[in-house]
């Protein structure tokens, strides 16, 4: 998807040639062994709706336990900053969390660059930045490579604090992982600093709840992937056909979220010419969530040339927000 800025109260409109990119995301990704669908198409608006409901749930305590580290540290947190400085948010999502560290740090920014990939968050985050004190608000509705692009081309010489929260960083398999992070690097200058969120290993059983929630919103979120090829893409997914499932795989350290197919089916997909047989069993994998001990974020992030880092951890809810000097 292109980069799009969004001015005054204009939506964000996807590239023309978004469509397309799906239809042919989905084909390369369902022939895979196992069959898979990339996790940034769980994002539509439906899918981001769902999403803002899971992380209100009692058993998903990432977002909880990343606002509350944000708001008890925030004056620590953006102590190091000189003012006036520059922020940008990769996967902005709603922008609370964001909004909660400046008004916890009471900040006034010269400019925040918000990037994601759905355009109703990015409007969800306009507005409620609008109450943070800022010169300007630029949106991005497009994915983390692009966006980091757009974020270095129209930065000014201000100072700036790059965030990537949420554990995003977890839906990256290694070596993307260490990509991203050096990317983010090269784009920082000497005298930036980025600001990391990632969940730690738990218990498995509060890591299988957590992304399998007595409630079904979860499930929801999984398939509401089916549906959106449906409705976009001519699909022709029965979701009462496929169960959700989540895996802890201890080896790699990630939970991961699975489609299971209950029966032995066909499904054809018209936009990517495409079809499917599936046994009974067989699943599509939808999203890793890699989970990290404290000190290997450190390292993760200090191989990726970034230069020290500071941490504050959640011990109960098991989260932690690291913050790197470029």
């Amino acid at each position: 998807m292109r980069d799009v800025n969004v001015p005054g109260d204009g939506a964000p409109v996807p590239a023309a040639t978004a469509m397309g990119q799906f239809a042919a995301d989905v084909v390369e990704y369902l022939e895979r062994a196992p069959r898979q669908l990339p996790s940034k198409y769980l994002y539509d608006p439906l899918g981001s709706a769902l999403f803002e409901a899971i992380c209100r749930l009692p058993w998903y305590r990432i977002t909880g336990a990343e606002r509350t580290l944000l708001e008890r540290h925030a004056v620590e947190i953006l102590h190091p900053l000189p003012r006036p400085f520059s922020v940008a948010e990769l996967g902005c999502g709603s922008g609370e969390k964001l909004a909660r560290l400046l008004e916890g740090g009471a900040a006034t920014c010269r400019r925040i660059a918000l990037v994601d990939i759905s355009g109703e968050a990015l409007l969800q985050a306009r507005d409620r930045l609008a109450e943070v004190p800022a010169e300007e608000i630029r949106l991005h509705q497009t994915g983390y490579e692009d966006g980091l692009a757009a974020i270095a081309a129209e930065r000014d010489e201000a100072p700036m604090l790059m965030l990537f929260l949420g554990s995003n960083i977890g839906n990256f398999d290694p070596p993307a992982d260490h990509v991203l992070l050096a990317r983010i690097r090269a784009t920082l200058r000497p005298g930036d600093w980025f600001l990391l969120g990632a969940d730690l290993v738990k218990p498995e059983r509060r890591l299988l709840r957590a992304y399998d929630d007595p409630l079904g919103v979860t499930a929801a979120f999984n398939r509401n992937l089916l549906r959106r090829i449906n409705d976009e893409l001519g699909g022709t997914f029965d979701l009462d056909a496929f169960a959700h499932r989540a895996v802890w795989n201890i080896a790699a350290s990630r939970v991961e979220m699975h489609l299971v197919s209950l029966v032995r089916q066909t499904v054809r997909i018209a936009a990517s010419q495409l079809e499917v047989v599936f046994a009974a069993g067989e699943y599509i994998w939808t999203e890793s969530s890699y989970k990290y001990e404290p000190d290997a974020v450190t390292a993760t992030g200090l191989a990726a040339g970034f230069t020290s880092a500071t941490q504050w951890i959640d011990p109960d809810a098991g989260f932690a927000l690291t913050r790197f000097a470029v």
